[in-house]
């Protein structure tokens, strides 16, 4: 009975956070910020990291973008794995104190794919090019904060998503380690 008590001390908790963080999508210009970078996180900004990287570092840019092509392919496999098999509602689907504030691209919410791939990518991108940690550091917090924000995810279903990016980020490292590179040389 003390596991039960505190496990569900614990999803009180966790949608206390969900909701608090979510009243700020009634905002509508907070809402349409956190809507864009979902958006970006979506792919997008993933994609066009990786052409830029091969465009303007030749064979290091090359290398690192097939990495993380390599990664976030298996990525999305797991992912979509652990949502088909885990089925965890989204949380606006389960509490109506929840808004829906963009649409979203499955059903299930376990565990956040664009906060496993924010990581995945970055992890990657700044083992191969460290310039980029600036850069890339505040979008992955953007891009996880905006799944809470916006209504589609707990903040365990984000944790959890950038632990397994960085775990497969960290894995495909040991089997080819980065060459380290200073853009633009």
């Amino acid at each position: 009975m003390p596991a039960m008590r505190a496990l569900a001390l614990f999803d009180s908790v966790e949608l206390m956070l969900c909701q608090t963080l979510n009243r700020r999508a009634r905002h509508a210009p907070t809402r349409r910020f956190f809507a864009l970078v979902s958006r970006f996180g979506d792919g997008v900004l993933w994609y066009s990291l990786m052409a830029t990287l091969v465009v303007t570092q030749g064979d290091a840019g090359m290398l690192a973008a097939v990495q993380m092509g390599l990664t976030a392919l298996v990525g999305v496999v797991l992912y979509k794995l652990l949502k088909g098999s885990l089925i965890r509602e989204r949380p606006f689907m389960t509490h109506k104190s929840i808004l829906c504030a963009t649409a979203p691209l499955d059903r299930y919410s376990f565990p956040s794919g664009h906060t496993l791939q924010a990581v995945l990518f970055s992890v990657i991108a700044v083992a191969w090019f460290p310039a980029l940690l600036p850069l890339l550091l505040p979008t992955v917090v953007l891009i996880a904060l905006s799944r809470v924000v916006l209504g589609l995810h707990y903040p365990t279903d984000v944790l959890v998503g950038g632990l397994i990016g960085w775990t497969l980020a960290s894995l495909s490292l040991w089997l080819r380690p980065a060459t380290t590179v200073v853009i633009g040389t």
